[in-house]
């Protein structure tokens, strides 16, 4: 299962931990994913996604389906 969000592609980006000594070692930056459930009235259904809290509050501005139809038209899905 990968830590990719579904609508903006978000992922996990590579840093460092550095010390107090200036020693840096490798790391990973995860981004916030949460599986949430939505309804689409137009579709009179549930969907399953892994979405990013940014992703989320955009749902919750605009609704679902503006959503998911400005993404596709990004092309991010």
């Amino acid at each position: 299962m990968s830590r990719i969000c579904d609508l903006t592609g978000k992922m996990a980006m590579n840093g460092f931990n550095v010390s107090n000594s200036n020693v840096k070692t490798k790391r990973k930056f995860y981004p916030n994913l949460h599986v949430k459930k939505f309804y689409i009235p137009e579709e009179d259904r549930w969907i399953t996604l892994k979405v990013s809290t940014s992703a989320i509050k955009t749902i919750s501005k605009n609704g679902i389906t503006a959503v998911i139809n400005k993404f596709l038209k990004k092309g991010y899905i």
